[in-house]
């Protein structure tokens, strides 16, 4: 199969276009033929840090396609079903970025007949890592779906990339009134396409007042992508049991937070990691995502909010540079073409 492999830890020129051996699903495993991958930060943060699994590492964690085996103990029935994959290549040496990878069950889960593999591709950390923002507060269940969010407010600090999009879609589709950040009329336009009810550009306005005017009691949960910068407003807007979830670093840079201030509302300020969250909170985040997905609620795409920016198979390496760089949007990998 052709496969992106590195078996050295470096920047994009690591990455080689392979022809490697075509993986064999394990005992309660299967293999799918891949159509997309996602691309994330971790995958280039991985790629720079972390050894390769086994000494050659195939990058990528999420992606879509359909199941072509399966291994011991799995039921037939799940072959040539349409599937989205999640955390292909945590801990282990099949990632997403080529023609085929293999996972345990619980990690291809079916796509439906409607959705299109650009969905499929970019779920998987995007949608879990908003999922656990969105349900880890006090005062929000720990299960979103139509209702679950009925009169709380969210603020989605960076409403126009990839977590902050699906957290702005899940919120809308659980019934929170939804507040997204921006740094540009373009981003302006995503974030609402996405679904936001309210959309603050914090280089051109008061991020506080105009959250206090829509939340004058202040927010049930913040959905944080730069701590170190933002954590001066989120201490002023968090409401009474709310929670500032944290799910970027900002380059190791550190949070201070007002400690008396966020001692009165008895605020949560928490820290999100899809790959080390309790099983359970993974558990109850892939199945919410499927159904939001089945319920048609999550949409790809500019029209909702969130461009995509497809590379082929060989050029995995220009989709990691853009991903570092920042691309505005969803970065995705074609491993057909």
């Amino acid at each position: 199969m052709r496969a992106i492999t590195y078996t050295e830890n470096g920047g994009p020129e690591v990455l080689r276009l392979t022809d490697s051996p075509t993986p064999d699903p394990g005992p309660g495993e299967v293999r799918v033929r891949l159509a997309l991958a996602g691309v994330n930060p971790t995958d280039w943060k991985s790629r720079q840090g972390t050894p390769p699994v086994g000494g050659t590492q195939v990058p990528g964690q999420d992606g879509a396609g359909t199941v072509d085996a399966v291994g011991q103990g799995v039921d037939p029935g799940v072959l040539g079903q349409r599937v989205w994959v999640w955390e292909a290549a945590w801990q282990r040496p099949h990632g997403t970025a080529a023609e085929y990878t293999v996972v345990p069950l619980r990690q291809a889960v079916l796509l439906g007949p409607d959705a299109s593999f650009e969905l499929g591709a970019a779920l998987g950390i995007p949608f879990l890592t908003a999922h656990r923002c969105l349900t880890l507060g006090e005062s929000v269940p720990d299960r979103l779906g139509p209702g679950a969010l009925t009169g709380r407010t969210v603020l989605v600090q960076g409403g126009a990339g990839a977590v902050g999009n699906a957290a702005v879609q899940l919120a809308r589709w659980a019934d929170a009134t939804v507040i997204a950040t921006v740094s540009s009329p373009r981003k302006a336009q995503l974030a609402a396409a996405a679904g936001a009810d309210h959309v603050v550009d914090y280089r051109q306005q008061d991020v506080v007042a105009v959250v206090r005017e829509v939340a004058p009691k202040g927010v049930d949960v913040i959905v944080e992508v730069s701590a170190a910068r933002n954590a001066g407003v989120d201490a002023q807007v968090v409401g009474m049991h709310g929670a500032v979830a944290m799910y970027a670093d900002d380059g190791g840079a550190e949070v201070t937070i007002p400690v008396r201030a966020q001692m009165g509302p008895n605020a949560r300020w928490n820290f999100v990691l899809v790959y080390t969250q309790p099983e359970r909170s993974k558990v109850l985040g892939v199945e919410d995502v499927n159904a939001a997905v089945l319920d048609g609620a999550i949409r790809v795409g500019e029209g909702a909010g969130l461009p995509l920016h497809v590379f082929p198979l060989a050029e995995t390496a220009g989709a990691h540079r853009a991903v570092a760089d920042g691309a505005v949007g969803k970065v995705l990998v074609d491993v057909t073409a």
